[in-house]
């Protein structure tokens, strides 16, 4: 056998790679043999985890988890995974020696030898604390500034709502008064009915008001749009002026999605008011909802989608418009009239649904903008297999959001 030293391509020796390897500070490169217990160690992974490699040679690999994640079986799952598929990713939570926490980005690769055995497992690990931390502060802005939006959004929806309520305490005090002035049991029976109708619709009101402006976490759910947007709809109608009414065209059917219901809302909200803003006029708003099949004519968009358009018969926009509205505090309203904002959640909204956005608009022609939804894949999936859409297994979790 030939004392000389082993060449990988490009003329690389094996004993150069490994000082390479050795010498990386920013990334903990090591092996791990098939049952997860260590087997080298580089420099990097003694900056980062904060052992020399004398202490965790042999030792496994869980112990640089946290305990919830070992009683959770999460380092035997993460080998598990990279056995069986050949690479496993994972972030989460990591410790060092001083028992301090970082976030760590993590792959593991099963390494095969050229006869196609398995030698080992190959783990790089990357500390993404700072990355993390900014992601959450990041998000915790985006909370804020959404749930302000719901604010404003609500202090114009309870305007909108207060001669309704109005009305309603109109029937309620003269249909008591005359009930307590009446002495026909028929008639005090039916003046009761209009009170308990009257108090029955004011409950609806507040209730609408009350899930609207709740504060939660975003959580996605398989939204039942039908019930979720005639509950919406009649919330919206509310902060319209006298003169735009709301009309809600839906499909019979349309797919359910996969969506968080609060941010639907918002978003369908933006777009009703700021069709409103753009009307200033007696006319009509339609929240229309249909599916269609796209094959990638627009934004390359694929399968099948829910379209939700809200059609204006305002003034209209022109080309260069439409090409910013979508931009964060970009706004054509007055100073104080509007932040610039909204648009842009809806955008962000229907991105992260895994659809887009589409405006349609010509000037002197009125507005329409539409969310692009796909479709659930699990309605998707039955879709396929050529099930009814009513009973198929796992739909039953279908949600309202009223």
């Amino acid at each position: 056998m030939s004392d000389e030293p082993q060449r990988l391509s490009g003329g690389l020796t094996e004993h150069s790679y490994e000082l390479l390897v050795r010498a990386v500070v920013d990334y903990a490169i090591y092996m791990l043999d098939p049952q997860g217990r260590i087997m080298t160690w580089n420099t990097g992974a003694e900056r980062i985890k904060g052992y020399r490699a004398d202490e965790v040679i042999g030792q496994s690999l869980s112990m640089f988890f946290p305990e919830e994640d070992r009683r959770q079986g999460k380092p035997e799952r993460l080998i598990a995974t990279a056995l069986r598929e050949g690479r496993a990713h994972d972030e989460g939570w990591r410790l060092r020696k001083d028992g301090s926490r970082f976030w760590a980005l993590v792959v593991l690769d099963a390494i095969h030898d050229d006869a196609g055995n398995l030698v080992g497992l190959a783990k790089i690990t990357r500390d993404i604390t700072e990355r993390h931390e900014a992601q959450l502060h990041l998000d915790e802005a985006r909370s804020q500034l959404f749930q302000a939006q719901k604010m404003e959004a609500l202090g114009q929806l309870t305007g909108g709502m207060a001669h309704d309520f109005n009305n309603l305490l109109t029937v309620i005090i003269g249909s008591s008064d005359l009930a307590r002035r009446s002495s026909n049991p028929e008639r005090i029976q039916t003046l009761l009915e209009n009170i308990h109708e009257a108090g029955l619709r004011g409950r609806e009101l507040t209730a609408n008001l009350l899930t609207f402006a709740r504060r939660r976490a975003p959580q996605a759910q398989l939204l039942d749009l039908t019930e979720t947007l005639k509950a919406t709809s009649a919330l919206f109608a509310q902060a319209l002026p006298e003169g735009i009414d709301l009309a809600l065209e839906l499909d019979d059917m349309p797919h359910p999605v996969m969506v968080d219901p609060n941010q639907l809302e918002m978003a369908l909200l933006n777009l009703v008011f700021n069709a409103r803003d753009a009307m200033e006029c007696r006319g009509q708003i339609r929240l229309q909802v249909r599916n269609s099949q796209l094959s990638g004519d627009w934004d390359d968009l694929r399968g099948d989608f829910v379209l939700l358009s809200v059609i204006d018969c305002g003034p209209g926009m022109s080309t260069e418009l439409q090409g910013r509205i979508f931009e964060p505090f970009f706004t054509t309203k007055k100073f104080g009239k509007g932040t610039g904002l909204g648009l842009s959640q809806v955008y962000g909204f229907a991105r992260n649904a895994g659809g887009s956005v589409r405006v349609q608009s010509e000037l002197g022609q009125g507005a329409s903008v539409t969310i692009y939804l796909p479709a659930s894949a699990l309605w998707a999936q039955a879709s396929r297999n050529n099930e009814p859409e009513h009973g198929i297994a796992g739909l039953t979790d279908i949600k309202t959001y009223e």
